[in-house]
C-alpha cells in the first residue's frame, strides 16, 4: 500500500488537504479501507468527515430499518418516506454518502458483526462501532487484535448530552514533531476488555465522573440483556442500586457517580443529540485520520464529552496509568453548546 502513489485526479481534489498533512499522509489515507458498524447520528457524521477527507473504501453495516429516533439524529437519512423503498440504514445511507465524494468507494455488508469470522477484518485498516453492545465491542476488538497486520478499533457512543469514544491502536508508532525536530513515538494500548477490568480504586484521582456512569449503565443493560439505549427513567432505583454495589465492590465513593448524572443518561435512552454527534463524529474523524496517516497525537485511550460543562476530556485508562496520583487527563475546550 506504502508504494502506491497518489493519481493525478487525487492530487488536485486533496490539494488543500496534502498542504496541511503532506501527500504521504494522503496517499496512505487514500489507500485505507474502514468497516463503520452501526449508523448513529455521531457514526453518520464520522462517515461524512471521513468521506471527504478521501478515505479509499468505506464499507458500511446496520440492517435496521429508520426509526423516530433515527430521523432525529442522522442526516443521511431522506427526507421523504417514499424514497426508503424498504431499504435498510446502511443502504440509505450508502447512497447518499457516495454523493459526498465519488472518489471514496461505499458499499453496504448485511449481517451481524459479531457473527463474523476473524479472517473478515483482514479486509479493513480500522474498524468503528456504534450501538453496539459491550460483549459485541470485546468480542470484535479482539477479533481485530488476532490480525497478522493492525486493525485500529474504535468504539463510539452519544446518548443524550453525553458521548464516549474508546479507542485501540494496539501497538502504534507515528511521528511526533517538536521545534523543528521530528521523532518516531510508540504508544501500546490495551483492549476494551483489559481497560475496562482496571480496578476503579487504581484510577487517577480525577478521571471522569462519566466514565464511571457509564459503566454502570453498560453493566445495567448487560444484566438486563437490554440493547444499548434501551433504559429510561423508570429504571434509576435499580441502577441506583447496581451502583452502589459497583462501588463497594471496587472500593470507591458513591461520589465518583452523581445521581443526577445517571438520571440524564437513563433519560436520554436512545436518543442523540445532533450537536453532540457533530462534535464526536469530528474528533473520531481526526483520530482516525492520524491513525491510518502516522502523524499526530492520537488520543489514548478514552474521549469523553458533556454538555454540562462543555468540555472534552481524554483520559488514560491503562496500566501505565492507574496507580497515578493524578493521571494524565487532558481536558480542553471542544464547544460550548449548553445553549444549543
Amino acid at each position: 500500500m506504502d508504494g502506491e502513489e497518489l493519481t493525478a485526479q487525487e492530487t488536485a481534489l486533496y490539494d488543500r488537504q496534502i498542504r496541511v498533512w503532506g501527500a504521504d499522509a494522503q496517499r496512505r489515507l487514500s489507500k485505507s479501507h474502514i468497516l463503520v458498524s452501526g449508523l448513529s447520528g455521531t457514526s453518520v457524521e464520522f462517515c461524512k468527515n471521513i468521506v471527504l477527507a478521501g478515505v479509499g473504501s468505506l464499507t458500511l453495516m446496520d440492517d435496521r430499518s429508520v426509526t423516530e429516533d433515527a430521523l432525529q439524529a442522522n442526516f443521511l437519512i431522506p427526507a421523504l418516506e417514499s424514497e426508503y423503498g424498504g431499504r435498510s440504514l446502511a443502504e440509505l445511507c450508502c447512497e447518499s454518502l457516495k454523493d459526498f465524494n465519488p472518489m471514496v468507494r461505499v458499499s453496504v455488508v448485511k449481517g451481524d458483526l459479531a457473527q463474523f469470522d476473524v479472517e473478515f477484518f483482514d479486509k479493513f485498516d480500522a474498524v468503528v462501532v456504534s450501538g453496539c453492545a459491550y460483549n459485541t465491542k470485546k468480542a470484535v476488538n479482539e477479533k481485530c487484535r488476532k490480525r497478522s497486520k493492525r486493525v485500529a478499533f474504535y468504539a463510539v457512543e452519544c446518548r443524550g448530552s453525553c458521548g464516549e469514544i474508546f479507542v485501540d491502536l494496539q501497538n502504534h508508532s507515528y511521528v511526533q514533531k517538536k521545534s523543528n525536530a521530528a521523532a518516531e513515538c510508540i504508544l501500546n494500548y490495551p483492549s476494551l476488555e483489559e481497560a475496562i477490568m482496571i480496578p476503579w480504586k487504581g484510577l487517577p484521582r480525577k478521571v471522569t465522573k462519566l466514565y464511571f456512569a457509564l459503566r454502570v449503565i453498560e453493566k445495567f443493560e448487560l444484566f438486563k440483556e437490554r440493547n444499548p439505549g434501551e433504559v429510561s427513567i423508570s429504571d434509576l432505583s435499580d441502577v441506583l442500586k447496581l451502583s452502589k454495589e459497583l462501588c463497594e465492590a471496587q472500593s470507591l465513593s458513591e461520589s465518583h457517580i452523581p445521581v443526577a448524572l445517571l438520571e440524564r443518561l437513563l433519560a436520554a435512552g436512545s436518543r442523540e443529540y445532533p450537536p453532540v454527534c457533530a462534535i464526536l463524529g469530528g474528533i473520531l474523524g481526526q483520530e482516525v485520520i492520524k491513525a491510518l496517516s502516522g502523524k499526530g497525537d492520537p488520543l489514548k485511550n478514552f474521549f469523553y464529552f458533556d454538555t454540562a460543562d462543555g468540555k472534552g476530556v481524554i483520559e488514560d485508562i491503562s496500566n501505565q496509568s492507574a496507580n497515578s496520583a493524578d493521571g494524565k487527563a487532558v481536558r480542553v475546550d471542544v464547544a460550548n453548546i449548553s445553549e444549543c
